[in-house]
């Protein structure tokens, strides 16, 4: 959810880590991505834009066949912006072709290779608790569900928050923000 994403960004520091996993969070929030949407970006899929990043993801696990869709990530009003973030990261790390995320040794060397699934997942986890959250239950699949879920909080209709995760239904993003819903228009809510 968002306000825990909020205590484990606060929890950052300036380091090189810091500055990948805040664009990694953040990127991932705002997108709605899946882990294998996330770790399988290049330089190539990002487009600048006046009002942020225009985001290729050219495969999915509902697009087998390799179509590809567009979706808008916007600058963000507040503090924590993942346009920001993410050209901050790129700028650190020197990053400008393949893969945007990779690991980065103790000597803060960053590899070649992309993160794999597991590191999004450790990578969460590690934030959360350093922001003195329990990780259990935490996945590299909370920023999907935790955006979904904040987005149905605000009140953002399901075919804008399918239009930015991709999910192919509503019935499937249900799985999402059934919870999220639950204090929207709550009828104890306006009784008390």
């Amino acid at each position: 959810m968002k306000e825990d994403l909020i205590l484990a960004l606060e929890a950052t520091t300036d380091r090189v880590k810091d500055a990948r996993d805040r664009a990694l969070l953040l990127l991932g929030f705002a997108g709605g991505f899946r882990r294998s949407e996330l770790i399988g970006l290049d330089c190539e899929d990002l487009c600048r834009v006046r009002q942020g990043f225009e985001v290729t993801i050219r495969r999915s696990k509902t697009d087998q066949e390799g179509a590809g869709r567009k979706i808008g990530i916007p600058i963000g009003r507040g503090t924590w912006c993942a346009v920001r973030s993410l050209e901050s990261w790129l700028a650190v790390s020197e990053i400008s072709k393949g893969s945007i995320f990779r690991p980065i040794d103790r000597h803060n060397r960053i590899g070649p290779q992309r993160l794999s699934g597991a590191a999004v997942c450790s990578i969460v986890r590690a934030r959360v608790q350093a922001a003195g959250i329990d990780p259990v239950g935490y996945t590299g699949h909370s920023l999907r569900a935790g955006f979904a879920t904040s987005a149905a909080r605000a009140g953002v209709s399901s075919r804008k928050i399918r239009q930015q995760t991709g999910h192919t239904s509503d019935a499937m993003l249900s799985r999402y923000i059934r919870d999220g819903e639950l204090f929207n228009c709550n009828a104890a809510g306006e009784l008390f």
